[in-house]
């Protein structure tokens, strides 16, 4: 057991009696008796709470289950290394520069001073459980944002105070409100000279369409910055920091007096003011208290109410509450604790549609796999109803298979400690479970899957996600996994290492359901499909580090699309007598273009009506295999609809000939509709000093960029435009060189768009060897 594991749990056992700590790790007990120092930081937790179970799973209305979610270098990390400072779980504050993080712990984390992978850590504050994700900011890894928030309950978003929403916090952004989550906003780095809170305000406001609340002004600005003016309570939260090593573990809570700054005590009056008008604008219960209660002076209502206010505000997400600090400097981080607790919602306040169907039977879902060199794959669940024990057999409602868990884990990071059980609202991790994935449905049995069918039926359930689960349980939506945008070939040093090499992707797809992996029909050789540069390259760095196999990749290429101009009939007929049997099938079809992006297949109503399960099931695989080439350069195919109008099919014919035919008809009708390249286009911003915003201008202009819109922010220009992802191939390295090393970029997919005539001429032409 690690002194990091011990330190987690405080005063969880502490005996005070005997003033030692136990801890059950694994099978055995650990005893240690803990100095007047320990004893000093870790028995934070009230009396009352004797037994370990108790504590490992509290009740629910107190667990507190939030993601920390941002632009790239907003501070998520440092921000969540504080809280677990704060909190107790750590003894040392971490640095993102020093590569000595809790959450960071990958070697490229540590080496880039940027988070790669989303890191689960468990901790206690005041009366509270907090499960916790510290979630990437770079657009490659959007996924592991994504798949945190599918499970969580609340988050943080943290912004960078002298910037306002930048592009990867509009990403985030948007996947919260797809999973309606309520947010907590953290306006960072108000100790930096262009800190500035009204043009974050205003940039959250208009960028992110949400109405901020604000809870706290700050107490000066830039260096001077040294605390923070609660408008609930009225309270200056000071941290008077004597030296750079002063780590903020306290602070002065005093009231406003009259003795205050006349400037503070009226910007504080101001903004209360504000700030009870703008709930009662939002709340109507709160309206009718100052109505009722309050009519004479509104300022007299009490911070309890105002803050319960603030919470139904929150939850609803009619409003997102704002608080400021600057994690960095130690200032600001126990307030932002606080609100966590106070304004975002424990799992029994979320609506969970499907897990009712489930009541007291377990239920969760698989959101993230890790591979474990000595204990295989480690799965993180989260608990949805009913109790998750280890040593028990659990049922995959997605693979109907069933499946023995010998462990069960809490996470701290890159470190866990064991546990016999955990109750619902929680996370936890797995050992044991080999054919689980991101996404999969986990419930106690088979039984109670097909009782929470029955139960859904009978109620009338509607919205349950079914599929080919119909009949053995209701599955909870996965994941959404993006599409990826760059590929490359990857290849042994010998082909005797080929086996180790296949077998490392297996458990690299598996812990990255955005890494895909196939195999060129033509060529043989093994394509690494990723979300982008950094992507692949972190990709390739663990294969040499956590393998031992130094691959070789070959040049980025861009994943092209395809798609089709114009409308087109045809039809096929497929005649083939192979042995004794004879196998024929025609098919008669239109393809046409659609505005959306993905694909699909109709039939006209008459063969709806007439055409058999087994042929219908033949035709729709014929069709989604010829999406999977198109006519042109045999990238993928994107916004077609095809329509079939008629399939005859001969007494004896196999379905492989009939989706066959199908195919052979659908591309020649594709060919017939003419071909159009899609090319996936970039949305891009660079921060640059205004003497070389001409430089960049230039650079782009022969990437074939767009400029949307140039704004000011302080001394600096923010250059907004649209990039073919295709031109940007190491642009990182020359925005370095023609900026002098004074530029930032960030750039996300947009869309996927047509390529001028010229360019797919060019790009047609190089593919096929001829440039």
């Amino acid at each position: 057991m690690s002194v990091r594991a011990l330190q987690t749990f405080k005063g969880i056992i502490w005996c005070r009696s005997q003033g030692r700590c136990l801890l059950r790790a694994g099978s055995q007990s650990c005893r240690c008796r803990l100095s007047w120092h320990l004893r000093r930081h870790y028995v934070a937790l009230p009396d009352d709470i004797k037994s370990l179970r108790a504590v490992l799973n509290p009740d629910i209305s107190k667990i507190r289950n939030i993601g920390i979610m941002a632009h790239i270098d907003a501070g998520k990390t440092t921000t969540t290394e504080r809280m677990l400072y704060y909190s107790g779980y750590t003894r040392a504050l971490g640095d993102v520069d020093d590569g000595d993080t809790v959450t960071d712990f990958m070697a490229q984390e540590r080496e880039r001073g940027i988070t790669i992978q989303s890191a689960a850590v468990t901790f206690d504050w005041k009366s509270h459980r907090i499960n916790l994700i510290d979630t990437p900011g770079h657009v490659d890894f959007t996924l592991e944002v994504e798949r945190a928030l599918r499970v969580l309950d609340g988050a943080v978003a943290v912004f960078d105070s002298s910037a306002g929403v930048e592009a990867q916090t509009l990403t985030v952004w948007r996947q919260a409100e797809k999973h309606h989550i309520p947010c907590v906003c953290f306006l960072n780095k108000m100790d930096k000279p262009t800190a500035d809170l009204n043009f974050s305000l205003e940039s959250i406001r208009l960028k992110l369409k949400a109405t901020p609340v604000l809870l706290q002004i700050p107490i000066g600005s830039g260096k001077n910055f040294t605390g923070v003016v609660d408008l609930l309570t009225n309270q200056k939260l000071t941290w008077n920091l004597t030296s750079t090593q002063d780590d903020g573990r306290t602070f002065e809570a005093k009231s406003l007096g009259q003795s205050e700054d006349p400037e503070l005590l009226e910007a504080a009056g101001e903004a209360r003011t504000a700030l009870i008008e703008q709930v009662a604008d939002l709340d109507d219960e709160f309206a009718e208290l100052l109505l009722t209660d309050f009519s004479d002076n509104f300022e007299a209502v009490p911070a309890k109410k105002l803050q319960e206010a603030v919470r139904r505000v929150t939850l609803a997400r009619k409003g997102v509450p704002v608080l400021c600090g600057s994690s960095l400097r130690n200032k600001g981080v126990q307030p932002l604790l606080d609100a966590i607790t106070s304004y975002l919602p424990a799992p029994n306040e979320r609506h969970q549609d499907l897990v009712r169907w489930y009541k007291d039977d377990l239920c969760a879902l698989a959101f993230k796999v890790l591979h474990d060199k000595q204990r295989g794959p480690l799965v993180f669940l989260r608990i949805y109803s009913g109790t998750l024990k280890s040593q028990t057999a659990v049922h995959n409602i997605n693979r109907n298979n069933t499946e023995r868990m010998s462990r069960l884990l809490v996470p701290f990071a890159d470190q866990q400690v064991e546990i016999p059980s955990m109750s619902a609202g929680n996370i936890a991790l797995t050992v044991g479970l080999k054919q689980t994935v991101t996404g999969d449905t986990i419930v106690s049995s088979k039984v109670s899957a097909a009782a929470a069918a029955r139960r859904a039926q009978s109620d009338g359930g509607t919205g349950t996600k079914r599929g080919d689960q119909a009949d053995i349980g209701i599955v909870l939506s996965g994941v959404e996994v993006p599409d990826p945008v760059f590929f490359c070939t990857i290849e042994p040093p010998t082909m005797a290492k080929q086996a180790d090499l296949e077998s490392a992707l297996n458990c690299l797809q598996r812990e990255d359901p955005s890494l895909k992996v196939r195999v060129d029909p033509d060529s043989g050789q093994t394509i690494l499909c990723g979300m982008g540069e950094l992507h692949i390259d972190i990709i390739h760095d663990r294969i040499r580090r956590e393998y031992g196999i130094e691959t070789h990749l070959g040049p980025l290429q861009v994943a092209y699309r395809e798609t089709i101009l114009q409308e087109a009939s045809t039809a096929d007929t497929l005649d083939r007598t192979i042995g004794d049997r004879r196998h024929a099938a025609s098919v008669n079809l239109t393809v046409r273009p659609v505005d959306f992006a993905s694909c699909e297949v109709a039939f006209t109503e008459e063969l709806q009506m007439q055409i058999q399960p087994e042929t219908k099931e033949a035709v729709e695989n014929g069709v989604q295999s010829s999406y999977l080439q198109g006519p042109l350069l045999g990238y993928p195919i994107w916004g077609v609809s095809s329509l079939i109008h008629s399939v005859s099919v001969e007494p004896g014919t196999s379905p492989a000939m009939v989706s066959a035919c199908v195919s052979r008809c659908m591309l020649k009708a594709l060919r017939l509709a003419g071909g159009q390249v899609l090319e996936p286009v970039m949305s891009l911003e660079v921060t640059v000093g205004e003497e070389y915003l001409s430089s960049v201008l230039g650079d782009l202009a022969q990437r074939r960029g767009t400029v949307r819109e140039i704004q000011s922010r302080h001394d600096n220009k923010v250059l907004m435009a649209t990039v073919p992802l295709a031109e940007m191939m190491g642009y990182s390295t020359v925005l370095r060189t023609v900026t002098s090393g004074n530029a930032t970029f960030s750039m996300e997919l947009d869309a996927y768009e047509a390529m001028n005539p010229h360019d797919q001429s060019t790009l047609l032409k190089r593919m096929s060897g001829l440039m």
